[in-house]
């Protein structure tokens, strides 16, 4: 990951145990120099597209489409706003799988996690109930009236991406079952979709990136990629 060698360094008083002087200092990198997108660039509609990242896809495959370079994966990460991968990027199928029996055991990876609601529609079309609202196992409503028939009822329960049709005569129940596994799916499949910068604009990005890292003169300033510390354990006079 090449976002390391962007950050500047800094000497700090050695701490190892080898050391001969205590004016010795180990030049490391800054880790706590850190940047952030600008603001009129998170705003800029035009900056970003979106992505959407298949099954095994690793933050240096999608680098390598966009950038040309696996090792500009911290371009992805960083500009998509992910601050953590174990967290914010999607697991493989596989992975999947493994962490959904830990998580809940084997038996239980197809028990209902939660019940909700599929979208019901009339039959002209209207929209009566949204599909996705948590509920309980029994919720029901009453079925819409349709003046044009005046004794039947017309609902539109859509499953998947079919609508279907259908009379009803008392309320309805528009509620399915999510398991375990369909939950943590449905989870996982949000974070498959990110912004990503336009490749166009990489080299921007970089140039801008690194003017920021430079250090400003200081009494710690050495030059623009490397300041020293004060050393506590020189006492002076």
């Amino acid at each position: 990951m090449s976002y390391f060698r962007e950050l500047p360094d800094i000497l700090y008083q050695s701490n190892l145990s080898h050391k001969i002087s205590s004016r010795e200092y180990v030049r490391i990198k800054n880790i706590f120099r850190r940047v952030k997108l600008q603001d009129w660039i998170e705003d800029k509609v035009n900056f970003f597209s979106k992505y959407d990242i298949l099954d095994t896809q690793r933050p240096d495959n999608v680098a390598e489409i966009l950038y040309g370079a696996p090792d500009y994966d911290w371009v992805v990460i960083l500009t998509s706003g992910i601050t953590s991968i174990r967290d914010q990027w999607p697991l493989s199928n596989y992975d999947l799988y493994q962490y959904v029996e830990n998580k809940y055991g084997l038996q239980e990876i197809n028990a209902i996690h939660h019940y909700e609601t599929i979208e019901v529609r009339d039959s002209k079309g209207r929209l009566i109930l949204p599909a996705g609202q948590i509920v309980n196992q029994n919720f029901t409503i009453p079925p819409p009236y349709d003046a044009s028939t005046a004794s039947n009822f017309y609902v539109g329960v859509r499953e998947e991406s079919n609508l279907d049709y259908k009379t009803v005569s008392g309320d309805i129940n528009p509620v399915i079952g999510v398991s375990n596994y369909e939950y943590e799916t449905i989870k996982n499949e949000e974070k498959r979709r990110i912004n990503v910068m336009k490749p166009a604009y990489l080299q921007i990005f970089l140039n801008e990136m690194r003017t920021i890292m430079n250090y400003g003169e200081s009494s710690q300033y050495l030059d623009r990629k490397l300041i020293v510390t004060e050393n506590s354990r020189l006492i002076g006079p």
